[in-house]
């Protein structure tokens, strides 16, 4: 299914965003022109973002060019996966007013598309220099997600802080994270060892998925749980450890974002 926030995105309006911002806070000029205003297109844009921003031009100037490159050759995937996830920032975060603040400070956002060009390069041989960026990115912004891991789109990761993802993990399309998640192992496995979540899940603050388990499209994990075993679809899961409390009434509990208990379940 093609998701829903790609077709809603629009190039000019994040640029025209950051024109208007210059001239109200001209501190900010320099950055803006060199991010997005003189940016032919997104994808130039992301690049410059992800390059600067993150500070990888200032300490190792290659940085720019290895990103660049994982554009110009997966640039359709990476760029198709950075609009869902900034839209679905716009239409999931009630703190968020237009495209532009996300884009440049949302670390949530800086960690998950820097994480994608560190997938690339581990899928392209390059795994040191995927972990490279892995571990800058946790130095950063106090996110853990390992280059080896697969994520979908439209992924929202709230406030981010806290953030651990396997090396095994899969995170399906529309999948909505609170700071503190932990898709963990449960001991020195090899193979297939994290979790899978699945499309549309919500998972709430410092929940920890442990093991190779699935948690079934559509389900909530409350916050603060610890599961270790797979949930079904559709099911809302809490305590420690995590236990079923029923089914779920809506059909997307990531895109509302609704936290409280007795509005889910039947």
């Amino acid at each position: 299914m093609e998701h829903k926030y790609n077709s809603r995105f629009s190039w000019e309006l994040l640029r025209d965003e950051a024109v208007r911002t210059a001239q109200k806070e001209p501190f900010l000029s320099n950055l803006l022109e060199t991010l997005i205003i003189k940016q032919p297109d997104f994808p130039h844009a992301l690049s410059a973002l992800l390059a600067n921003q993150c500070l990888f031009v200032h300490e190792n100037t290659d940085m720019g060019a290895v990103i660049s490159e994982a554009l110009d050759k997966d640039g359709h995937v990476i760029t198709e996966h950075a609009v869902c996830d900034l839209m679905a920032i716009v239409e999931k975060d009630p703190a968020t007013d237009d495209l532009l603040e996300p884009f440049l400070f949302y670390k949530g956002f800086l960690s998950l598309e820097l994480y994608r060009i560190a997938h690339w390069l581990w899928q392209d041989g390059q795994r040191y220099l995927a972990c490279y960026i892995q571990s800058r990115v946790s130095q950063l912004f106090g996110v853990d997600i390992h280059p080896a891991a697969r994520i979908g789109k439209g992924i929202f990761i709230d406030h981010a802080t806290g953030l651990v993802v396997g090396e095994t993990a899969v995170i399906e399309d529309n999948v909505s994270i609170l700071h503190g998640v932990t898709l963990g192992g449960t001991g020195k496995e090899t193979g297939k060892r994290h979790p899978t979540i699945c499309r549309d899940c919500l998972l709430g603050a410092n929940a920890t998925v442990l093991g190779d388990i699935t948690v079934g499209e559509g389900s909530v994990i409350g916050a603060g749980s610890v599961v270790l075993h797979s949930i079904p679809p559709h099911s809302l899961a809490a305590g420690v450890p995590a236990v079923n409390k029923g089914n779920i009434l809506i059909s997307e509990p990531s895109n509302c974002m609704d936290q409280i208990f007795s509005d889910y379940i039947t």
